[in-house]
């Protein structure tokens, strides 16, 4: 009997997953100075553990302006690299893949935790001033972003390069851009947090020009033999904002400098956007992306075994990105084995006896 196809490998470029269930990136606000730390290895470890085929990191500032918050992760030093190389180890001895998300908040930058109220942090209490391309503030009551200047773009696109290359010294195998969820680069591409009249404003060739640098100068340190993902809000879900069409000729674009797949999220940019959430109400995204000739990735209240594989077989998307359910559960791929027959799944040898009923 043929194994299902959320346990069937897939090779991209020289990596192979063993299965198509992916950790999605999760922000866990538990770092200090950008260093990972105990947390972020059982956090991570334990998914790997669990038989998932990538295991992502959550959103990696690539500088200490582009953090969330305080406590987010960052590969802006070298010294960063020491710690997160002994979580990729670990995660790689346990036969998953270890992925790194590369990202910078922009306006949505030095908030405090969600658990403390998504505030915004003011200077004087060690939060920071936030950039943007444009001064336009998230929510009305939130901090004014300053304008970014040609320059200071181009040093940002320096630092997802630098990012890139540590990423490598770190022992990771993938790399996924943060283009989603209203963070820095989304502020670009989006028409309602974008106003500028230069070269990275105004029409969709020049909203996207930072993402298109971004990508050239991660893929030109990124081992060409290595997997490149991008993660995107494929719709801001408001009138006048980035739509599903704009998703789909971005693919077609961004295949010709070497992304091999389109994480498909939305939202983000608008702040109180009313958002029909409900089990696979992003798949069609990455369906509609997927037929633009690129791999995409599905994402957004998946939570069984199923629906997961009815994704896969009705050619929906090529990997399944999990978020909650793996809190939930961080040996759901074992279970998910289990529950669609698939008998070959490998467990941990310390954990085969309960691989048995009895």
């Amino acid at each position: 009997m043929a194994a299902p196809l959320l346990f069937t490998p897939l090779t991209i470029r020289s990596v192979t997953l063993k299965n198509r269930l992916v950790v999605s990136p999760m922000c866990q606000y538990s770092g200090t100075d950008g260093f990972a730390n105990d947390w972020h290895m059982v956090h991570l470890g334990s998914r790997a553990v669990g038989g998932a085929g990538l295991v992502f990191t959550e959103a990696v500032a690539v500088n200490p302006l582009g953090r969330i918050s305080p406590a987010d992760l960052g590969i802006w030093n070298d010294q960063h690299v020491i710690q997160l190389r002994k979580i990729t180890d670990f995660i790689t001895a346990q036969g998953s893949v270890p992925g790194i998300q590369l990202a910078h908040a922009g306006r949505k930058a030095s908030v405090t935790p969600p658990w403390k109220g998504d505030h915004y942090i003011p200077a004087q209490e060690g939060g920071w001033q936030t950039v943007a391309p444009s001064p336009i503030p998230f929510t009305d009551t939130g901090n004014t972003p300053l304008e970014l200047s040609t320059e200071e773009i181009a040093a940002i696109v320096a630092d997802f390069k630098a990012a890139a290359k540590r990423s490598l010294d770190a022992g990771f195998k993938i790399i996924e851009i943060h283009a989603a969820h209203g963070y820095l680069i989304n502020q670009f591409t989006s028409p309602l947090s974008n106003r500028r009249t230069d070269e990275y404003g105004g029409s969709f060739e020049n909203r996207i020009r930072f993402l298109l640098k971004i990508i050239n100068g991660i893929r030109s340190v990124w081992p060409e033999e290595l997997p490149l993902f991008l993660r995107i809000s494929a719709t801001d879900w408001t009138e006048g904002g980035w739509t599903t069409e704009d998703s789909v000729r971005l693919a077609g674009i961004v295949k010709g400098l070497g992304v091999d797949l389109m994480d498909c999220s939305s939202g983000g940019v608008a702040a109180n956007v009313k958002i029909p959430a409900k089990p696979d109400y992003q798949v069609p995204f990455a369906a509609a992306v997927r037929g633009a000739g690129i791999l995409t990735g599905a994402v957004g209240i998946i939570v069984t075994a199923e629906q997961a594989e009815a994704i896969l077989t009705k050619g929906q998307a090529d990997l399944v990105f999990m978020a909650r359910e793996l809190l939930r559960d961080p040996n759901f791929p074992l279970r998910a084995a289990r529950e669609l027959g698939f008998t070959e799944m490998g467990w941990p040898v310390q954990y085969e006896r309960a691989k048995r009923n009895k």
